[in-house]
């Protein structure tokens, strides 16, 4: 028989008032999420509880709704030839409204150069908005978002971070989910180049981290190689904001002498991860898996099969730090059935190792179990 416990939480209450952690004990594992609502057939209302950007979200298309004022616009609309404008041709027929504000921001910016000011390119700012929680945004992240002129944003952002974006900026979605990009990457380098080299002030929002697999490197090199300045804000990373949430330290004096973040990823589609195995079956540090729910089951079998212990400690967290939070411990023999058995869904982080064991959610949690942990 399940028990069943209710925990505060210190980290996302803002979000709605059914934001208290249920804890849900069973012999293997043990689950620890925040309630959440099933997702009607149609677009959910503006108080649905989902705080993710997905592209079902009524949130995101009142944001983008400006992209579609002009319903005479369409991908067959036909453009003047112009050999020296076909990057911006591109831009129109994909999105008519961007290319409005890209001529605006140009008129602007010869304004301003023909009375003597400078006329530089924009900045780009690649901005981390953190794990999911708005309150984890940093107050140098908060002011950019305010004074943008254009943003292009992440499936991961929350709508209460889009919800602090100034009102004459322009919001784009360009989220990636697997098997279906909105934007292919190349697509958004040149969006961030073209509104640069028009002047205006270009902020690529990404969850977690922008330089911790959110392709963040990619960008920069390309502006810059083009010449844009460019200038990376921080955010805290899925690793560190969900292991607090949790209370598990991601290393540990005896425990954990390192920490190693791995991409879950495979190659072309497969369920093999990327990242060799044998390499991070160490019991002496702490493995953080991104992206790895497909992959799971081959990695928690390579992992074992390279020496890790079947009983080390394991969590699977699904959206972090938000009112869905939904966490699934157990030891990593157990882990790929009980994260099936849940039916987690993207985004979840994975984390391995010993200090699992040292969060007070951990099932068989104690102080004097801890204490033997770490000694």
């Amino acid at each position: 028989m399940a028990l069943v416990n209710r925990l505060p939480s210190h980290s996302a209450s803002q979000f709605h008032s059914h934001s208290s952690l249920i804890l849900s004990r069973k012999p293997n594992a043990i689950y620890l999420y925040k309630p959440s609502c099933s997702l009607p057939n149609k677009p959910p209302s503006s108080s649905s509880l989902s705080p993710f950007t997905e592209k079902h979200a009524l949130e995101r298309y009142q944001r983008d709704s400006w992209l579609y004022k002009d319903p005479s616009h369409n991908a067959s609309c036909s453009l003047p030839t112009d050999s020296n404008s076909i990057r911006d041709n591109d831009i129109a027929l994909q999105l008519p409204e961007l290319k409005k504000l890209l001529q605006v921001l140009r008129e602007k910016r010869q304004t301003e150069g023909s009375n003597g000011g400078n006329r530089r390119p924009g900045n780009v700012f690649l901005v981390g908005t953190g794990p999911g929680d708005p309150e984890l945004l940093t107050l140098k992240a908060l002011r950019v978002i305010e004074s943008a002129d254009l943003l292009l944003y992440d499936r991961l952002v929350s709508n209460d971070v889009l919800n602090m974006v100034g009102p004459e900026a322009r919001l784009l979605y360009v989220g990636k989910t697997a098997g279906y990009h909105s934007r292919t990457q190349e697509e958004i380098h040149e969006l961030l180049l073209s509104f640069a080299e028009a002047g205006a002030t270009v902020v690529r929002l990404k969850g977690g981290d922008p330089l911790v697999f959110g392709r963040g490197g990619e960008e920069m090199d390309f502006l810059q190689q083009q010449g844009i300045r460019v200038k990376v804000i921080p955010g805290i990373t899925a690793a560190s904001g969900i292991a607090a949430e949790l209370g598990i330290p991601l290393t540990h004096r005896g425990i954990a002498t390192s920490v190693r973040f791995l991409t879950g990823h495979s190659r072309k589609g497969g369920t093999d991860p990327l990242y060799v195995a044998e390499h991070a079956a160490d019991p002496d540090s702490t493995l953080v898996i991104y992206m790895g729910l497909s992959t799971l089951p081959s990695l928690a079998l390579k992992l074992m099969h390279h020496g890790l212990p079947s009983d080390t400690p394991a969590a699977a967290i699904e959206r972090g730090t938000t009112p869905q939070q939904r966490v699934v411990f157990a030891e990593l023999k157990n882990l790929i059935d009980e994260v099936t058995s849940e039916n987690l869904v993207s985004p979840t982080l994975i984390i391995i190792g010993k200090v699992v064991a040292l969060s007070p959610f951990w099932p068989h949690y104690s102080k004097e179990a801890a204490i033997l942990v770490e000694t």
